[in-house]
């Protein structure tokens, strides 16, 4: 699964159409727009899980037909509009976060939506708040640890990375893979801040001597959390292994799985300075797509109240309107801690090194 990051580097090289070389601002690029046939098609990830019913009430409310195109993940869905930026099959974007929003910018993929935006959360404005994406979801990425397992193995809640590559850790620890995973690839963004304000050891040790402990790396947050980690929800799953005590999700999973799990949860997530990463998901004009006008209706029917606030429910994530939050039944806002220090990364630094980040988290812990 390393094919994503191959085409993305090769790419990334090259020029691609609508560019005026390197480009720096949106006004840089050469924004078009591709044929009105009456029919959106949206180009997302795989569990993008807004309902049918609610996207025929978009239908019967503004007469444009959905269609869905699905890739695997954000990585993939980016990867979709670079290899297809020639001739766009989609109109709308939805899904990119702030570990890939400025690469999308950086190449014209992206034009200006001209939706009505109303008042968003500030925070889900900091990575960025200009015309050419607008948030629709977000959510703390971060370290989730079962605690049962900890209480029968006599350990302490780790409240530093470094204990991890101790022995007690030894084969229980689980991440996903930047090089193929949107939460992999944030957490792993978290961890080059955590090391740079520790000051001792750079994040690409602490990796390595994460991988010479045992670590488990696989592809996606599915293969870590559904199948791997012992406090979720994966338990229930066919295939379920449980050999890692921790792993990689966002921090309101725990709240989820109270959600479901009847106000009860054995998952907590770990409030540990610069080692969580606030991901906002965004939804973008696909620079070339058709329908403008439907672009924009929908836009503005994602951000709609009624719509918005259903987010930790369709998506599972935090709703962007400012004054929403995640629901307070049944311990879903209690089992979901907001970060007190999250990492601290801009966009263009992200944009600027994550190939760099990306060869270097290869060689130290040797999976590709």
């Amino acid at each position: 699964m390393i094919r994503i990051s191959l085409i993305l580097s090769v790419l990334l090289l090259a020029p691609l159409s609508g560019c005026l070389g390197t480009i720096e601002t949106l006004e840089e690029c050469v924004v078009s727009n591709g044929t009105d046939d009456n029919q959106l098609t949206i180009l997302t990830y795989d569990s993008f899980a807004i309902p049918d019913e609610v996207l025929n009430e978009f239908t019967n409310q503004s007469g444009y037909e959905v269609d869905i195109m699905r890739e695997g993940d954000a990585g993939s869905v980016l990867e979709k509009m670079l290899l297809t930026s020639d001739a766009p099959q989609a109109d709308l974007a939805i899904g990119l976060d702030n570990t890939y929003l400025q690469t999308a910018q950086d190449n014209c993929l992206v034009a200006p939506h001209n939706a009505t935006v109303p008042d968003l959360n500030p925070l889900t404005l900091v990575p960025y708040a200009e015309e050419s994406a607008v948030p629709f979801d977000h959510g703390y990425i971060c370290l989730n640890v079962d605690t049962e397992a900890l209480d029968e193995n006599n350990l302490s809640v780790p409240t530093t990375l470094e204990e991890l590559t101790g022995e007690a850790w030894r084969g229980r620890t689980a991440f996903p893979s930047p090089t193929t995973s949107s939460p992999g690839r944030a957490f792993m963004t978290a961890t080059i801040d955590y090391f740079e304000q520790e000051g001792t050891i750079d994040a690409m040790t602490w990796w390595e001597d994460m991988a010479n402990n045992d670590a488990i790396f696989k592809p996606g947050w599915s293969e870590t959390y559904e199948i791997h980690y012992s406090g979720g929800y994966g338990v229930w799953e066919e295939g379920h292994i449980g050999d890692a005590w921790l792993t990689v999700s966002y921090c309101h999973s725990p709240g989820v799985e109270a959600y479901y799990g009847g106000n009860s949860t054995i998952s907590m997530a770990l409030d540990i300075d610069h080692a969580s990463f606030h991901q906002v998901e965004y939804a973008t004009k696909i620079n070339g797509g058709g329908d403008a006008p439907a672009v924009r209706e929908f836009i503005e029917f994602l951000l709609s109240e009624d719509v918005n606030a259903e987010m930790p429910f369709y998506n599972f994530m935090y709703p962007v309107r400012d004054g929403l939050d995640l629901p307070e039944t049944d311990g879903y806002r209690y089992h979901s801690p907001v970060p007190s220090n999250p990492a601290e990364v801009s966009n263009e630094r992200i944009a600027d090194e994550m190939e760099d980040w990306l060869a270097a988290w290869r060689d130290a812990t040797g999976y590709l």
